[in-house]
């Protein structure tokens, strides 16, 4: 399906593009592996802003070399795995079409498909992007949060092996266009994921819903 190009773990950066946190973990540089994959996140990575990031459902964060490539030709810079705060650089896929609720085995870990990323300010600043967010928000290729279902090492040029996919089909980025109210003929579709969304993020879906609703009525 795809591989590992890189794993990727926070040099913690200071700045006043880092907001009200004054300083974040978003810069992330790839490290020798193996490196280990647990519930509580990846070995030797930085989270600042725990409201934010990380959690269960936000162990990890895949994002594509591809989208680097893409973000690299918009903005007129270079790029490099671990930019997008991701924790492990993906080629060969695109974890925006994964369905929520899909296993990978990655080395010896096995990981779950839990939902989107939504960009935020920081991110923008870090990439010295103007409108950013909006940008980002609109190409809607978010890359993937994952839950650890079963610890291990992951290690550059791992595969990624899918071991199963829910028969709903609704992916990582049909769930980012509803909460972002962007598609609400999608609506319907992602509700058949609310199961295996975190709750927080069943949540939001569950609002879309009867804000598409009211528009309706």
């Amino acid at each position: 399906m795809g591989e590992v190009v890189s794993v990727n773990v926070a040099v913690v950066r200071r700045g006043g593009w880092t907001g009200r946190m004054g300083s974040s973990g978003i810069d992330k540089r790839a490290v020798p592996g193996p490196v280990s994959l647990t519930g509580a996140g990846v070995a030797g990575d930085t989270i600042v802003d725990t409201a934010s990031h990380g959690g269960w459902y936000r162990a990890a964060y895949a994002f594509e070399l591809a989208e680097l490539r893409y973000w690299s030709r918009e903005l007129g810079r270079e790029l490099v795995p671990g930019n997008a705060g991701e924790n492990l650089t993906l080629d060969g896929m695109d974890s925006s079409d994964a369905v929520i609720g899909e296993r990978w085995r990655i080395g010896s870990a096995v990981l779950r498909v839990t939902g989107p990323r939504t960009p935020c300010r920081v991110f923008a600043g870090f990439w010295e992007a103007e409108r950013f967010v909006r940008r980002f928000s609109e190409r809607g290729r978010t890359g993937a949060y994952l839950a650890v279902d079963q610890a291990g090492l992951v290690s550059a040029g791992d595969r990624v092996e899918v071991l199963s996919r829910p028969a709903h089909g609704v992916t990582v980025a049909e769930v980012f266009a509803v909460k972002q109210r962007r598609r609400p003929d999608l609506v319907e579709h992602v509700c058949q994921a609310l199961d295996d969304l975190p709750r927080e993020w069943a949540g939001k879906v569950r609002a879309a819903r009867a804000a598409a609703a009211t528009a309706v009525g």
